[in-house]
């Protein structure tokens, strides 16, 4: 697959959600990478935008360059330690809303395919019962809009695969619109960006054990 390039959105200043002596929380643009990619013309990122107005800024998890949302990073590397657990041991709670073609008939659900990275054409995924890692996504039908044969739909990733969410709806015959690696030309055409975003986060405080929780919501 050739090489895609890298036109980040214009910095217009951090989208700040929460700020503490621990945390930052922001609303990450669509079109962004997480942390810097393999190249000059790939460092222009998240995290690096960030540090410009917090330096102790490190990252925890990410985001697909595509998809918008909600993004973590800790402050000092004993915070990232402490919400790097958080992370691995799935007490984070993460939510995204997206927009798929056609009309997926179950409310709700749940999809178990195991996932694998499609090496000949990285950086895409897809689901492999011999090899695959197990991947587990929770669905549920926000609204259906038949006049355009789309559905508006919340998932929850309990695992965090790359591309999971993107590949598990595909897998379901509901690409998610604007998507550059698994739509059809149809779904692509029907958005100018991916239409997927981390609409809410929570996650116990790693200073005070407290619940905390933030939304955002998508802007589609």
């Amino acid at each position: 697959m050739s090489e895609v390039i890298y036109t980040p959105p214009p910095d217009e200043g951090l989208d700040l959600i929460h700020v503490d002596e621990a945390l930052i929380v922001v609303n990450k643009p669509e079109g962004l990478l997480s942390v810097p990619g393999r190249g000059a013309d790939r460092q222009d990122c998240m995290v690096h935008r960030v540090q410009q107005r917090f330096p102790e800024a490190l990252t925890v998890h990410r985001l697909d360059m595509a998809t918008s949302g909600l993004l973590v990073f800790a402050r000092g590397e004993a915070m990232q330690r402490a919400l790097s657990v958080l992370f691995q041991d799935r007490q984070v709670d993460k939510r995204y809303v997206a927009v798929v073609k056609g009309l997926l008939a179950p409310d709700h659900g749940e999809i178990n395919l195991p996932l694998i990275a499609d090496w000949p054409n990285r950086p895409r995924q897809m689901v492999c019962f011999e090899r695959g890692k197990p991947s587990q996504t929770l669905f549920e039908v926000l609204a259906r809009d038949p006049l355009k044969d789309e559905t508006r739909v919340a998932l929850t990733p309990v695992t965090g695969r790359s591309h999971q969410l993107r590949v598990h709806m595909l897998a379901l015959g509901h690409p998610m619109l604007g998507d550059p690696f698994y739509g059809d030309a149809d779904s692509q055409a029907r958005a100018p960006r991916l239409l997927l975003h981390a609409e809410t986060l929570s996650l116990p405080h790693p200073v005070s054990g407290e619940r905390a929780s933030w939304g955002c919501a998508a802007p589609f």
